[in-house]
């Protein structure tokens, strides 16, 4: 099954800057494009931080960081003065639910994109990842349907009805056995756009309870 990944959300136009850039140039940037941060690049093009408003607003108050020399009105911070480094970054494979996980989990909002030898490629958002909540109704039935379904499970076409209002999906019907219930309910949990499942799903085997025969031998005394 496919997941959505970074590189379909991302931005690829980036407003970056030089560990070099005087930080009112910087602070204008973030005023002119309307953007909370920039990533820093070294001359490879490769992030070695990230400036954001936090950032800015932090060095006025305690200084840059980290603090190997004072600033002067004739020696003025730079970006590489008052960035977060290492920078927190993801590379363009990797899927949307990745990213949105590291994002919450680092209370961040945005997220340099990255090759496979670490430059600069795009930037993703948390206003980019929801828009992997706006895929059509129609698009995630038509994913539930013939790729959990068909596909991954095998269950024959008819047998369970799937119904999608507004990202929540309503699941009614049968399958064969009793083991492809909580797969069935993991697998479209885990669609993207999907914001809730309902799952009237019955089997008509259990093919999880024990045998008479693994009962016999369970039984048998040694």
């Amino acid at each position: 099954m496919k997941h959505l990944k970074v590189a379909d959300l991302m931005t690829d136009e980036v407003v970056s800057v030089a560990p070099g850039t005087a930080f009112k140039d910087v602070a204008k940037l973030l005023a002119q494009y309307d953007i909370s941060g920039v990533p820093v690049l070294d001359d490879e093009d490769r992030v070695v931080g990230v400036v954001s408003q936090t950032d800015l607003l932090a060095s006025t108050v305690h200084g840059p960081h980290p603090p190997e020399q004072g600033t002067t009105a004739a020696n003025p911070p730079t970006a590489g003065d008052v960035m977060s480094a290492p920078a927190v970054a993801v590379h363009a494979e990797e899927t949307v639910a990745d990213a949105a996980r590291l994002m919450t989990r680092r209370g961040i909002e945005r997220l340099p994109v990255v090759d496979v030898e670490d430059r600069l490629v795009g930037i993703v958002t948390r206003r980019d990842l929801l828009r992997m909540f706006l895929r059509p109704d129609s698009e995630i039935r038509r994913r539930v349907t013939d790729e959990v379904l068909t596909e991954v499970l095998g269950v024959p076409a008819g047998d369970v009805d799937v119904h999608v209002v507004d990202g929540i999906v309503t699941l009614d019907g049968h399958v064969e056995r009793r083991s492809q219930l909580p797969a069935l309910l993991s697998l479209v949990e885990q669609l993207d756009g999907v914001v809730a499942v309902a799952s009237r799903v019955t089997a008509r085997t259990d093919d999880t309870a024990p045998t008479h025969a693994d009962q016999a031998r369970h039984a048998m005394p040694w």
